[in-house]
């Protein structure tokens, strides 16, 4: 082997492009007073400094950045944060509300798919009977695939529609995705900076200072030793990996059982979409496997410690963040201009004022967090909730982060009906018109459950 060829060396290389990216950042948030007042996290300026390289590299006629590696990198952080969020040991302080809670969460965020695609509809419907009769009337259901599931469901969507009709439908698609993605990094700041000038925030850094002074924070009781023939953070990181291992080969086996019944085509792009699901699930089931070896006195000491991991999942999110700005495309942005415009700058307000409406009503205690953190994920990807909760919440303090992971499982049971709407839409203006009616029904009975269906008693 030519250990000097590119090809060696080219991941690391662009790994250390994006990490130089965010020391750059860094020392820019740090010694700029008036970038740091923005609130504007530093993975976030990272990826807007790392994408306007790329383009004037561009411009000389170097590709900078590889976007096939940085998509990846997007798809597996996500992944790797979420397992090592959900490897944590927990106490009953932070599962508030336990099931019911999650319950309720995945009934707000497969509402607010419904109210994007009440409204996405609506506009391109109107604009296909009047302004532009050749428009495609379902194009507008690409508004909750790329704001509400990210640009893996708008790309598999809008290829859908590209194929049935709907000229540049991929590229639409992936455009309104990227959008959303830069409202929730830019638009939820903003957000951030308002209701913190109006006090209306508990911003948790200064109560985590203290409590990093303390032992207890950095280990917990019963963790194998600091001092031994294996760093505890290698032992945070085997357990990550080897968790992410076995959800390639659970979703494999998934996959193979759906096509075995005939039912792949449908479901096999949403298991390896909502890769993350499944990874936090299988890390949870290694938790309590571990939990109950440590009862039974099989395993003697508690391997998992929840500082490394945290930091561990903060290192992931912040890759995950970088190369997402970073691997946008303007040039998806080209193209079907007015409809693109009326539907984000629409979704981004409805979707607010919806969020504001349904989380008072379910996080008790803890509204902004669950505001923020909801509208980050329904603007953009689940890693852009966790970006904007990390600014007033960077210790997973309340149950905001876990409300994202369960409520995005019982997401995919209630969002199940929007693929059947998803191919009725498609087949003409008539069906489209119908659609808008479904989903008006379907959004009735999910409010019902977010409004009526109440817990037990406080500690449920």
């Amino acid at each position: 082997m030519d250990f000097s060829a590119y090809e060696v060396w080219a991941l690391m290389i662009q790994i250390g492009i994006l990490l130089g990216a965010l020391l750059l950042a860094n020392f820019m948030r740090q010694s700029s007073p008036q970038i740091k007042k923005t609130l504007m996290p530093v993975a976030v300026i990272a990826g807007f400094l790392l994408l306007a390289l790329k383009y004037i590299f561009r411009g000389a006629g170097i590709e900078l950045i590889d976007g096939q590696l940085y998509e990846k990198l997007v798809y597996h952080a996500i992944a790797l944060g979420f397992i090592a969020m959900s490897l944590r040991t927990t106490d009953d302080a932070n599962r508030e509300g336990g099931t019911l809670t999650g319950v309720k969460s995945g009934a707000i965020i497969v509402s607010s798919y419904l109210v994007q695609g009440i409204v996405g509809l609506s506009i391109t419907i109107l604009l296909a009977k009047t302004l532009m009769p050749t428009l495609f009337p379902a194009a507008g259901m690409l508004l909750p695939m790329g704001f509400g599931q990210g640009p893996g469901q708008a790309n598999n969507v809008g290829t859908t529609y590209e194929m049935a009709g709907f000229a540049g439908g991929r590229s639409f698609g992936l455009s309104v995705a990227a959008c959303g993605y830069v409202v929730a990094c830019t638009v939820g700041v903003i957000i951030l900076n308002v209701l913190r000038r109006k006090n209306k925030l508990i911003i948790r850094k200064e109560a985590a200072k203290e409590q990093e002074l303390s032992v207890g924070f950095f280990q917990g009781e019963d963790e194998i030793p600091v001092s031994d023939s294996i760093d505890r953070l290698s032992i945070q990181v085997a357990l990550i990996f080897i968790v992410y291992m076995l959800t390639y080969f659970v979703t494999i086996g998934l996959t193979t059982a759906f096509n075995a019944i005939g039912i792949g085509n449908m479901l096999n792009s949403i298991l390896w979409g909502f890769n993350f699901i499944i990874g936090s699930a299988v890390a949870i089931l290694v938790r309590i496997c571990f939990k109950q070896g440590q009862k039974k006195n099989i395993i003697k000491k508690q391997y998992q410690n929840n500082y490394l991991l945290n930091r561990m999942s903060g290192f992931f999110f912040d890759i995950m963040i970088v190369a997402g700005i970073a691997s946008i495309e303007i040039e998806d942005l080209k193209g079907l201009f007015v409809p693109f415009i009326l539907i984000c700058a629409a979704g981004a307000v409805v979707t607010w004022f919806w969020l504001t409406f349904v989380c008072k009503k379910v996080y008790d205690g803890y509204y902004y967090e669950g505001l923020l953190s909801m509208f980050g994920m329904m603007t953009g990807t689940i890693g852009s909730g966790i970006l904007l909760l990390r600014e007033i919440d960077p210790n997973y303090e309340t149950p905001a982060a876990n409300n994202l992971i369960l409520g995005s499982s019982f997401g995919i049971l209630f969002g199940a009906p929007m693929l059947v709407l998803i191919g009725i839409a498609k087949e003409g203006l008539g069906k489209a018109l119908m659609t808008v009616g479904i989903l008006l029904v379907y959004l009735a009975i999910l409010i019902a459950v977010i409004l009526l269906v109440k817990p037990k008693s406080k500690k449920d």
